[in-house]
Order: structure tokens, then C-alpha cells, then sequence
């Protein structure tokens, strides 16, 4: 277990500088120039304008200012944002914690609607339940996450007042995005545990499990279900990684204070330092989160437990 735990935390820091490098390289090739944000290129002088960019860095080579921009974040120093010079790390940490927890509260949208209606669309294959589920499924699938926020802010928020339509105040706020963007995730999730499910039913070892007299019910959640969730599983890590982008649209659509709306925001004005910290924290979450996902094979399928 440890060397495993160890081979994926060496392989997760790989992934993190890899991601890193490729978006410190497109935001170089990208053309503009971030002196562009601070100074208006019609009025500045073009030594005003050497100066600054000497004093950025930017006037240097590809390479020095990869390695520099490695050398500052080894030491915790992300930059100052190009808009309005405040520091890079206090403005993440301030708007990290709605947007992880909007991706743990779809997260768990995700799971509980989608395994649930997975194993309930396996076991009544082909009756109503199985074309409901499926039709749920596809809907999440399908439907633009601006398009069902927007739907859903029109009756549970202006018809019913059930749930504010937009702000990141309290839980009540939580709920509609967290729908919104936790039923693209359940639709993925439905039909891989109801294909996985159909398979380990006709396994010969469930025939086995009845003709030793098990019940059914005990059958399909204690037997069936546990062997169907390690696909699931898997794909509920790639999934992760599609809620953090997820989030952009989300905390656009319902106004929502999270690095989504930072690193939108950031991206539209060109603000290299906001982006890279907000890519180099959401690296971070996408490798904790697969390396807990890697961990939990072992807890589900015992045969990897052996193997390690």
C-alpha cells in the first residue's frame, strides 16, 4: 500500500509541473502583452513601456521565465494580479473554499442520483423505471449546464422562492448549482453502473449466490452493486476534474463568488498571474482527489488489495 500511495504521489507531481508548463506555455504564445493591462499603449512612452516590462520579466527569453516562475512558487510567491496589483495567494484562498465546496455538493448530487438510479435501471431492465432512469440519464447528459441553471432559477427561485438565484450565502444557495452541475456527472454515472450492473448479473458467480439461497436484494447491493462500483469509481475521478471547469459557468450563471467566475474573469483580461495560481490549485485538487480515488480500489476490490 505504501509504495503505491508513494508511485502515485511521484506520478501526481508530474501531472501538476506537466500542467503547469503547458499552460505557462499557451499563455506565452497567446498574443498581447500583458503591459497592455496597466499601461494604455496609446499614451505610455515606449521607455515607460520598457521599463515596465523589464520590471515584469516579460522582455526576457521563454526559458528564464519559466524557470523564475518555478523559482517563485517553490518559495509560495504567485505575483500580484495585473489589474489591480493584489497578491495572487490571498485572492485564491478567499475564493477557493465556495468553489470546492460547489464541486463536493455535485459531487455527492452525482453519486447518490446516479448509482441509485443505475442499480435501480439494471435491475427493472428494460420496465418504466429502466426508460425513466435512462431518460434522466440522458437529459443530464444533454442539457447545457446554463441552460437547465437557468431553468431551474426560473421555478424553484422566481415562481416557488424556494432557494435564493444567486449569491454563495449559506446552504440554501448551494442547492441549485449543485444540481445543476451534479446532474451532468449522475447521467454519466447511471449508465456505467447499470452497463456494469447487467454484466455482473449474468456472471456465473451470481447464479452461485441464488442457488445458495441469498436473497436478492442482498444479492444485488451487497454483491453485485460493490463489484459494479470500480468503474464507476474511476469515472467519478475523471469527473472531478470536469466540475472544476464545470464551475465557470456555473458561478457565472448564479452569481456565485469562486475562482471560476477569478480565473474567467482573469482569462478574459489577460492576467497571467491569476490564471496560473488558479491552474496550479486546481492541478492540485484534480491529483488529491484521482490518488483517493486510486486508494479506494483497494477498499472496494479486495483482489487489488492482494496485488499491491
Amino acid at each position: 500500500m505504501i509504495g503505491l500511495i508513494s508511485k502515485r504521489i511521484v506520478n501526481s507531481l508530474l501531472v501538476i509541473a506537466g500542467s503547469l508548463v503547458l499552460v505557462f506555455t499557451i499563455l506565452y504564445v497567446l498574443p498581447g502583452d500583458p503591459t497592455d493591462m496597466i499601461l494604455d499603449p496609446t499614451m505610455a512612452s515606449p521607455d515607460l513601456v520598457a521599463s515596465l516590462r523589464q520590471q515584469l520579466g516579460v522582455d526576457q527569453p521563454y526559458h528564464i521565465q519559466l524557470f523564475r516562475y518555478f523559482g517563485h512558487m517553490v518559495q509560495g510567491d504567485f505575483g500580484n494580479s495585473l489589474l489591480n496589483s493584489e497578491p495572487v495567494l490571498p485572492k485564491i484562498v478567499k475564493h477557493l473554499p465556495a468553489t470546492l465546496a460547489l464541486t463536493a455538493a455535485s459531487s455527492i448530487v452525482s453519486v447518490i442520483v446516479g448509482i441509485f438510479l443505475g442499480v435501480l435501471s439494471a435491475i427493472h431492465r428494460n420496465r418504466f423505471i429502466d426508460i425513466a432512469a435512462r431518460t434522466v440519464g440522458l437529459f443530464g447528459i444533454s442539457m447545457p449546464t446554463f441552460w437547465s441553471g437557468i431553468l431551474l432559477i426560473l421555478i424553484f427561485s422566481v415562481n416557488l422562492k424556494w432557494f435564493p438565484a444567486m449569491g454563495s450565502d449559506g446552504w440554501k444557495s448551494l442547492v441549485l448549482p449543485a444540481i445543476t452541475l451534479g446532474t451532468v456527472g449522475a447521467g454519466f454515472i447511471v449508465r456505467m453502473v447499470r452497463n456494469s450492473m447487467l454484466d455482473i448479473i449474468s456472471d456465473h458467480f451470481i447464479m452461485t449466490l441464488r442457488s445458495k439461497g441469498l436473497t436478492e436484494r442482498a444479492i444485488m447491493y451487497r454483491h453485485a452493486l460493490r463489484n459494479a462500483l470500480i468503474p464507476a469509481v474511476t469515472m467519478m475521478g475523471m469527473m472531478i476534474g470536469e466540475m472544476l471547469a464545470g464551475t465557470v459557468v456555473i458561478e457565472t450563471v448564479f452569481s456565485r463568488q469562486g475562482i471560476g467566475r477569478v480565473i474567467a474573469d482573469a482569462i478574459m483580461a489577460k492576467d497571467l498571474p491569476v490564471v496560473q495560481g488558479v491552474i496550479f490549485f486546481s492541478a492540485i485538487v484534480y491529483v488529491v482527489v484521482n490518488l483517493l480515488v486510486d486508494i479506494s480500489y483497494s477498499v472496494i476490490d479486495p483482489r487489488v488489495r492482494r496485488s499491491i
